[in-house]
């Protein structure tokens, strides 16, 4: 059985037992967090598709870490301007896995 759930502007399509980086979530490690938004569920041909989201379907997943993913570099240059700036970005992240998926 498959979901496709949305959580922090961004869709993920997760199974059981599958681990994903999702947006920071304020949640204690260990802890376990109940994913509401899903916009999609099936199993093999039986798929259900929300408008926007199936009623009474949720997703349940422990939080394994809270860290920050990778770095991102920002470099903007203007050529034959002398012009170079470098920053770094670092989002904090929330590493899960997806104990259930729980269909209407």
């Amino acid at each position: 059985m498959f979901a496709v759930i949305k959580t922090g502007g961004k869709q993920y399509k997760v199974a059981t037992n599958d681990i994903i980086l999702v947006e920071k979530l304020e949640a204690e490690e260990g802890a376990s967090v109940s994913l509401d938004e899903v916009l999609m569920v099936g199993e093999g041909g039986n798929i259900t598709v929300g408008a926007p989201v199936v009623k009474g379907a949720s997703v349940t997943a422990k939080v394994l870490e809270q860290r920050k993913g990778d770095k991102v570099i920002i470099f903007k240059k203007n050529r034959r301007h002398n012009y170079r700036r470098k920053r770094g970005h670092r989002q904090f992240v929330t590493v899960l896995k997806i104990e259930g998926i729980k269909a209407a």
